[in-house]
């Protein structure tokens, strides 16, 4: 096998499956059948196929053969989870705007996890889409390394704080915190709780309790309590966390919580035991999303615009093949329903 560190000095800007065989040396057949995952494979013959397609960054395109003479109508989307209702909006809005130009989105989802994103990117793009929307501005390298190799527009959603690799459509989750935290001291809150999950994986998350935190020790008063779960987000979560939080730190009187989800677990919990909401408990979300508002007692909210944009990001990603990315930052507002 050749020395992989003088092979890929002077590669081209994409790996074909002839490069790969090269360097692996072995025949472009075998390259194609370990690609394929074909049986009756030997361990040392994929260890060493799979070798030379990672020090080349080789991506399968499984649409040279079927679409030889044709464009993908493909946009390739990365979202990190559909069992949050955030991201159905999200999904929506993609679709809309993407129906319109004739174009359909192929989803792959991340769980907030790096490898896991790494390797999804990587199946999408061997589908040559014409485009790919990510979710977030924190990637690993190695995934703007594997984009980077295809010419083709990039656009990232739900942030606009940091260094997108190409557009971006977003909100200011740090602006959303204050926002947040203002409104609760303004409602007579002083000692507040924190409930995230995900162990708070995505980094705007984590962004916006720092804001929260350190915006209410600007208003002279702290976050007392604060509980990050390893778990996904869902109610059953949040209303555990809850119960976990008040009994532990019972003189909490109010608690953000890092997504509706989670919020609404927390407003069931405090129903269950008697607490009055908001009276004895403020109990505030992230996101805005419909159930959160058809409850008995309405959820205040952060509410973020999921659907437009996903619409605005298609519509992006579509004018990026003749303009220059720009970063696009969407507005929120306070729903002040009956839990605060």
């Amino acid at each position: 096998m050749k020395d992989l560190k003088s092979f890929t000095t002077d590669r081209p800007a994409r790996a074909t499956l002839r490069d790969v065989a090269t360097l692996a040396g072995v025949s472009e057949i075998s390259v194609s059948r370990v690609m394929r995952n074909a049986p009756n494979i030997s361990d040392a013959l994929r260890t060493k196929v799979m070798n030379a397609a990672g020090a080349l960054n080789y991506t399968p395109n499984r649409l040279a053969g079927a679409l030889k003479n044709q464009s993908s109508n493909l946009v390739a989307v990365v979202l990190p989870s559909m069992s949050n209702e955030v991201f159905l909006s999200v999904l929506d809005g993609i679709e809309a705007g993407l129906d319109e130009h004739g174009l359909n989105a192929v989803l792959g989802l991340s769980e907030y996890d790096n490898d896991r994103e790494w390797r999804v990117v990587r199946e999408l793009l061997s589908w040559s889409p014409m485009g790919i929307i990510l979710t977030g501005l924190h990637h690993d390298e190695s995934i703007a390394g594997r984009i980077s190799q295809f010419d083709i527009p990039v656009v990232q959603i739900m942030d606009v704080e940091g260094s997108p690799i190409g557009g971006a459509v977003g909100m200011s989750h740090t602006k959303a915190a204050v926002a947040a935290a203002d409104y609760l001291f303004g409602k007579g809150y002083r000692k507040f709780g924190y409930i995230g999950a995900w162990s708070e994986r995505p980094e705007r998350s984590r962004t916006r309790r720092l804001a929260f935190e350190d915006r209410l020790k600007v208003l002279g008063t702290r976050c007392v309590a604060s509980r990050i779960l390893e778990e996904r987000s869902s109610a059953l979560a949040g209303a555990s966390a809850t119960a976990d939080m008040l009994a532990a730190s019972p003189e909490v009187d109010c608690i953000f919580f890092a997504n509706d989800d989670l919020a609404l677990g927390g407003l069931f919990h405090a129903m269950s035991a008697g607490i009055k909401v908001p009276d004895e408990l403020g109990i505030m979300g992230f996101n805005g999303i419909d159930i959160g508002k058809a409850t008995p007692l309405p959820l205040s909210s952060i509410e973020t615009p999921r659907y437009e944009m996903g619409v605005m990001a298609a519509q992006m990603l579509l004018r990026m093949q003749h303009e220059e990315p720009q970063i696009v930052e969407l507005d929120f507002r306070i729903f002040e329903g009956g839990t605060t």
